[in-house]
């Protein structure tokens, strides 16, 4: 049974991204722990391939072998990716209210064995782009017209595996194979400029013969412009440099805090209620 992609444009893939930061605000309070400002800063890119119509799933058959595949190798940011799936009607939207709780499917990071329509079990990073380049490659010996996609963060691109997979996808011009990298500027323990500067990735990226762009993230209409030129390639792999910000789209909120960058840590009741208050003023 061939699976079809869910197509929403304008105002209604907008406000679907408005929904996806409240989930990710809402989830991460009730569970007391967790990276919302991770999850917040790739809102746009998640929105854009489970909603903009670039990702081919069926939520009644998580394991449609035509399903077009998605692996958040920066898996501290599952969150995003959980009310994605909840939205797309993998699991009913009030579940995301489980995060971190013991027995819930919905683990601290990505896990295959407890959720239906996880793709990769992620979280140590630097493994997300392996693994996605052997599903692309898997994709193409059996002749099915599946994609995959990775997400990276610009910290985990310090690990010396992601730049053997671009080197190996490169190699063996693995064309249905799009790699984004959420470039927002930190990790755990600092700044990216601080701990291991690797900008630009994007040219770093061409050298090894990929297809690159770089893009402003937390612009929907760039973002779904941008995948809408990665699927055309057909002659190699495809990235994308998508520059964000962590905890866009309640960044005055939390610069009001005093730390903007709100790493590991979710926002208290009171905090969170201000973020979805302005939220649903802008």
């Amino acid at each position: 049974m061939a699976v079809r992609a869910t197509k929403l444009a304008g105002d209604e893939l907008n406000a679907r991204g408005k929904t996806l930061r409240e989930h990710i605000i809402r989830m991460t309070t009730a569970a007391g722990s967790g990276h919302p400002s991770s999850s917040l800063s790739a809102v746009e890119v998640v929105n854009a391939l489970f909603f903009g119509g670039f990702l081919k799933y069926d939520p009644r058959r998580p394991d449609d072998p035509d399903r077009d595949r998605f692996i958040l190798s920066k898996g501290h940011a599952v969150p995003v990716l959980y009310a994605a799936m909840a939205e797309a009607g993998f699991f009913p939207v009030e579940e995301i209210m489980t995060l971190r709780k013991l027995g819930s499917p919905l683990e601290g990071h990505p896990n295959l064995k407890r959720l239906p329509g996880i793709e990769a079990s992620t979280g140590s990073l630097g493994q997300g782009l392996s693994i996605g380049l052997g599903q692309a490659l898997g994709l193409r010996l059996d002749r099915r017209g599946s994609r995959v996609f990775v997400m990276c963060g610009d910290g985990e691109m310090e690990e010396g595996q992601v730049w053997e997979a671009i080197a190996a996808a490169h190699k063996y011009r693995v064309a249905n194979l799009t790699l984004i990298v959420d470039q927002n500027g930190y990790q755990q323990t600092g700044a990216t400029k601080d701990v291991l500067d690797l900008t630009p990735f994007a040219e770093k990226i061409a050298a090894f013969g990929w297809h690159t762009q770089t893009i402003n993230g937390n612009d929907q209409d760039e973002v779904v412009a941008a995948l809408e030129q990665a699927v055309q390639v057909s002659d190699g792999p495809a990235a994308i440099v998508s520059k964000t910000k962590k905890g866009f789209g309640i960044l005055p909120i939390l610069e009001a805090t005093g730390d903007s960058n709100y790493h590991g840590k979710p926002l208290s009741k009171e905090l969170a209620e201000k973020a979805l208050a302005y939220l649903a003023a802008t």
